[in-house]
């Protein structure tokens, strides 16, 4: 409390008024006393000069020690103190408070030492006839310049100390009451002044913690005063622009936060200062490991390294595109934040990998469809051709040919009709009926509709399908579209001899499909691109078949909100898996 600046301001003051009041009371103290004691000599040495104006006669003619003892008893009691008689060489002559015959010779008591020399003397001392501090007053008694006696006069000190006493606790009282007053001023003088300085205080903290309050308001027009004034204006400005710089921090952060591309910032010796969560997410890296590190720490690659180099020596935009692995392939936009922010860089990261596989995919559709389209139209020309040079007038020749252009024409539909169909998938153009449905009612016509074929190739085919199974959300017809896609690719891969089965069994929230061959099997690398449109196992394209079929099926099976899936091993067989949500 006391390292507080009202206090640093009122103590000294405090103590400064306690202690002159102690000064001064001692001082007036012992002063009083000087002057009561020497009011009080001046008052007995004119009483005694009266004692010894009315003893003369007496003194003169020689008075028994017995009528003086009488005598000094008389004017002690008028007087109210001692009285003592004594002759110039020291003989106590009389004595009020005991007789004087017993008394010592007083010729070396200071007061009549005093006396003889001077007419008056005065002593305060211990009286060992009385056991107490005394005031002695002495006054010399002349007859024709010629000392005859000496009256001495004393009063005991316990009522001088006891006056000086009382005035000293009078004193001591005022300087209390004069203490009180000065503490209770200067605590509200150092208030009063100190408050604009504590509340500017206050100010400046809540400024330096970022939350601007009220400021103090301008009183009198005193130097504080006006330094608050000051403060007020700058507080303000300041609360404006600290609310200008969240707002600015808070759009910028939800900017770099809501960005899908990643953004570093890097200052001039290659530290990072800045990344967003995108950049985080693809170089998987965490905030706290990368803030003030070196810029290879986070993205670890020589591509964008150089990039930012080349773009702090030029100060020039800088552009990069490099791959991460196998799963992101980025473009890297390095560009230079100077003047702004002197040496610093801005690094953008854009993942271009889904943009790459698109345009991978475009590459691989136009070049299957060419090639689906080639053979089919090649066989065409060839047939057309052949009629044309004379074929056509060989009737049997040419009803051979007409028949392989009906084929080759039927392929050409199919594949344009299966096309159409998976655009409409794709584009949610076409509509479904999801409906509850007995899983049977999947299974039984798509097994059936495909039975008789798998008998010609000598194919055993088999279904397990419970009869307490749940019910389905599906469209049959297009399940059952699913099944035989799934069916007719079982019995065409499988040889004779082998076996088909198609299985159902219920999970806790959807239905599983399960269409197993004894087949040829799949190579480990198809089987990721095995959902692919014209995609197929065989590299030769001996086969028959567009490629769209596995296509359509996962399409039609993701639009029942379920999943497709494939386990296959070369030379033993595959398992077509996909699920169905349960009613």
């Amino acid at each position: 409390m006391f390292r507080s600046i009202r206090w640093r301001i009122a103590l000294p003051y405090v103590l400064l008024i306690v202690v002159t009041m102690l000064a001064l009371g001692f001082y007036l103290s012992s002063l009083i006393r000087q002057n009561y004691i020497n009011d009080l000599e001046s008052k007995l040495a004119s009483e005694a000069r009266v004692v010894g104006d009315v003893l003369l006669p007496e003194l003169q003619g020689g008075g028994t020690q017995s009528n003086l003892d009488s005598q000094a008893r008389h004017w002690a009691e008028v007087l109210n103190a001692r009285v003592t008689l004594i002759s110039p060489t020291g003989k106590v002559l009389g004595e009020s408070q005991q007789d004087s015959s017993t008394m010592p010779n007083h010729s070396n008591r200071p007061e009549v030492i005093a006396a003889l020399a001077n007419t008056t003397g005065s002593s305060i001392r211990y009286s060992e006839t009385l056991g107490m501090d005394m005031l002695y007053k002495a006054v010399r008694i002349d007859e024709s310049s010629q000392p005859i006696a000496i009256v001495r006069l004393a009063l005991p000190l316990e009522q001088v100390s006891a006056s000086i006493a009382s005035l000293q606790r009078i004193l001591i009282l005022v300087t209390m009451l004069v203490a009180a007053l000065a503490i209770l001023l200067a605590t509200l003088i150092a208030g009063r002044i100190t408050r604009p300085v504590v509340e500017l205080t206050h100010t400046a903290w809540q400024l330096a913690s970022s939350s601007p309050t009220e400021v103090p308001k301008a009183g009198d027009k005193d130097e504080i005063s006006q330094l608050a004034h000051a403060f007020n204006i700058m507080s303000g400005q300041l609360s404006k622009q600290i609310n200008d710089l969240k707002s600015e921090q808070a759009t910028l952060g939800a900017v770099m936060d809501k960005m899908t591309d990643g953004v570093l910032i890097v200052n001039a010796q290659g530290l990072v200062q800045l990344v967003n969560p995108a950049a985080t997410k693809i170089f998987s890296i965490t905030h706290v490991d990368v803030i003030g590190k070196p810029l290879i720490k986070a993205v670890r690659h020589h591509q964008p390294m150089e990039m930012w180099q080349r773009c702090r020596d030029e100060q020039k935009a800088q552009r990069v595109d490099f791959e991460i692995g196998r799963r992101l392939s980025l473009q890297g936009i390095a560009i230079p934040l100077s003047p702004a922010v002197p040496g610093a860089t801005l690094l953008l990261f854009q993942d271009l990998t889904n943009q790459r596989q698109t345009d991978t995919i475009r590459r691989d559709f136009i070049s299957n469809v060419s090639h689906e389209l080639r053979t089919p139209l090649a066989a065409l020309k060839a047939l057309t051709e052949t009629l044309q040079a004379g074929a056509l007038d060989d009737r049997p020749a040419a009803r051979r040919f007409l028949g392989q252009m009906e084929t080759e024409v039927d392929s050409l539909s199919l594949m344009v009709n299966e096309l159409l169909e998976l655009s409409r998938i794709e584009s949610g153009r076409v509509p479904l009926n999801i409906v509850p449905t007995q899983p049977q009612d999947i299974i039984a016509p798509a097994a059936e509709r495909l039975r008789l074929q798998a008998e010609r190739l000598g194919l055993s085919l088999f279904v397990d399908c419970p009869d307490d199974l749940p019910l389905v959300l599906a469209d049959a017809v297009r399940i059952q579209q699913v099944l035989v896609n799934l069916l007719h690719n079982a019995i065409k891969f499988t040889p004779p001899g082998g076996r088909v089965s198609v299985k159902v069994t219920s999970q806790e929230k959807e239905m599983r499909f399960a269409v197993e061959d004894t087949g040829i099997g799949i190579a480990g690398e198809d089987i990721p691109r095995i959902f692919e449109r014209f995609y197929k196992v065989d590299r030769s394209r001996a086969t028959t078949g567009t490629g769209l079929g596995l296509a359509i099926a996962r399409h039609l099976v993701e639009a029942h909100g379920g999943r497709i899936w494939v386990e296959s091993e070369v030379g033993k067989g595959s398992v077509f898996y996909f699920t169905i949500p349960l009613a």
